[in-house]
């Protein structure tokens, strides 16, 4: 058994910002399913939101116009106290980063280059060319190995061990060493990142199966608004690595097979930086009206920057070319980019407060896996990476005040009790079950993409309610090869299955019951956002026989309110 003050589970940007600011007092361990700059937020090109006021078309913007616009974005479902938060957190974080080291492009007066993105009344986007997760990451990495941070690579999350009440650690599989280990500790945050695995079309990461999320609804932590489900409008065809909002802050087009830029007919103002949700409703509408390319691998719209010039994309832009010329075999300096909408974020997660506190004392949750909410039913671009760090570091001091105060010794005899269970739950599944867990992955994945996706009805998520539990009775036989514990990934996928089963159906239930259309949730028999009725947050919990509860609760309002939203 390892013992730690505080846990920290994700070594992307959420879990890396926490850290930093505990290890000088409190003994940390940071425990990562790949080493921590291989986390997702890496994958993260664009930019992070922040007032900073020094683009020229932006010098009358503040933290709060900030706040407006990512309230607007979020079809005013996200909490506006927090959005403020937030928001006031921006420049500071910003300029933290740059002080630690982190190399921002700039504007020849050496201030931090901003550029536009969807959904922003000024162009307050802070970026490092189209690498800014990339340089984030290791700007914080770097930190943590200067603050000496105890990080263990390749450690699994299998369990969260509480009482109902308190948190007491996790139970980890090492995967180097072929061992299931319980950590106690007084506080525990995860920072584990999203879902996009439970989708065929994704441009998450394969570790992003979301069992950070599930582990927690396994062990009694409400999820908050997790039919809310992002997709990013310009993933590569084929793959759907990302092709950064950047290329369009930039000023590429969006051209349909007539050449035209469609967007014009549905953001006539925004035109292609127009929010996520709607710009991929737009390239949706055009493929299932006839007006996409076709290519063997799927139908797509063009991605134009060819306008731009070389000097610029090379500039801006290098790794979105070094991306095309490698996995495609073109040159965006002189061919348009083929792309899709694929799902790309969770705007949905554990249900936590501004401070990153669950409803169990001593768990605390940040970044994507969380859902403070400060994006609501739509996140705007650049303010992903401005959430992980803000309540990464906001969580910091949560935990700090925790300890300081009420935090007790972890209960040993729990942590082992659940790595028994654990152990007892692996050595089922190594005697000989049926189902192999590819083959049950593979039709979840299907199945929401397919069904729970861009535009919804009633009776497809039905019918994918209906696959969802089919499923769920195919896992109950779900079997492995090989019972070893050392990078063993049969294993861990089965394992990791459960919880993107739970997670799927969650997705599928709130978005059933959801009976409007705001944000990214777009139900083609509820056209409408209904405030009347839907003005809340869909609240999921266990139920006693281990079904899904869906309750709701108040989104909170302080100072905006909802109207129809224009662009």
């Amino acid at each position: 058994m390892l013992y730690h003050d505080v846990l920290i589970v994700g070594g992307g940007l959420a879990g890396l910002r926490a850290a930093v600011a505990l290890c000088d007092v409190y003994d940390v361990g940071l425990f990562s399913k790949v080493h921590p700059i291989r986390s997702h937020s890496i994958a993260a090109q664009g930019g992070i939101n922040a007032a900073l006021a020094n683009n020229p078309d932006s010098r009358d913007d503040t933290p709060e116009k900030h706040a407006f616009d990512t309230i607007k974005g979020s079809d005013y479902l996200a909490d506006q106290d927090a959005v403020r938060i937030m928001c006031g957190e921006a420049p500071a974080i910003v300029y933290e980063m740059e002080h630690w080291g982190c190399p921002f492009s700039r504007f020849p007066d050496n201030t931090i280059a901003q550029r536009p993105f969807g959904g922003a009344g000024y162009p307050r986007t802070c970026f490092s060319a189209d690498l800014t997760g990339h340089v984030l990451l290791n700007t914080l990495y770097e930190r943590s190995i200067h603050k000496q941070v105890r990080v263990y690579p390749e450690f699994v999350a299998l369990a969260l061990v509480t009482d109902g009440n308190v948190c007491h650690g996790a139970v980890m599989l090492d995967q180097v060493r072929g061992e299931i280990v319980p950590v106690a500790a007084k506080a525990t945050l995860f920072a584990t990142g999203g879902y996009g695995q439970v989708y065929y079309y994704s441009t998450n990461a394969l570790t992003n199966t979301g069992s950070g999320i599930g582990i927690p609804y396994k062990a009694g932590i409400p999820l908050k608004d997790m039919e809310f489900v992002q997709f990013h409008p310009t993933s590569l065809i084929g793959t759907n690595i990302l092709m950064t909002e950047g290329c369009r802050g930039e000023g590429g087009y969006l051209l349909n097979n007539k050449g035209e830029r469609f967007m014009e007919k549905y953001a006539p103002k925004a035109m292609e930086l127009a929010p996520r949700d709607i710009v991929s409703r737009s390239i949706q509408t055009e493929i299932e009206e006839g007006r996409a390319f076709d290519h063997e691998l799927g139908k797509y719209v063009n991605l134009d920057l060819r306008h731009l010039g070389g000097k610029k994309i090379m500039e801006r832009l290098p790794g979105i070319r070094r991306i095309c010329l490698d996995f495609i075999g073109i040159d965006p300096i002189r061919d348009p980019i083929p792309i899709m909408p694929a799902q790309h974020y969770s705007m949905g997660g554990i249900d936590t407060n501004v401070k990153a506190e669950t409803a169990v004392k001593g768990f605390y949750a940040a970044g994507e896996c969380a859902c403070v909410s400060v994006h609501g039913a739509n996140r705007l671009g650049g303010n992903s990476l401005l959430d992980t760090i803000v309540f990464g570091k906001l969580g910091s001091m949560a935990i700090d005040q925790y300890l300081q105060g009420s935090a007790s010794k972890p209960d040993e005899r729990l942590l082992a009790a659940r790595k028994r269970e654990v152990e007892e739950k692996v050595k089922a599944m190594a005697g000989g079950g049926t189902e192999r867990p590819f083959s049950i992955l593979k039709d979840l994945r299907v199945t929401m993409s397919r069904y729970a996706g861009i535009f919804r009805t009633g009776d497809e998520l039905n019918h994918a309610l209906g696959v969802i539990l089919k499923l769920k009775e195919r896992y109950r036989k779900v079997g492995i090869s090989s019972p070893k514990l050392s990078m063993n990934y049969e294993l861990i996928g089965a394992l990791e299955l459960e919880s993107m089963l739970d997670v799927s159906h969650v997705i599928i239930l709130g978005a059933l019951a959801r009976e409007e259309s705001r944000g990214a949730h777009w139900r083609r028999d509820f056209p409408e956002r209904r405030d009347a009725d839907w003005l809340k947050h869909t609240v999921a919990t266990l139920g006693k026989y281990g079904e899904p509860r869906i309750n709701y609760s108040d989104v909170v309002i302080s100072g905006y309110t909802p109207v129809e939203r224009k662009y």
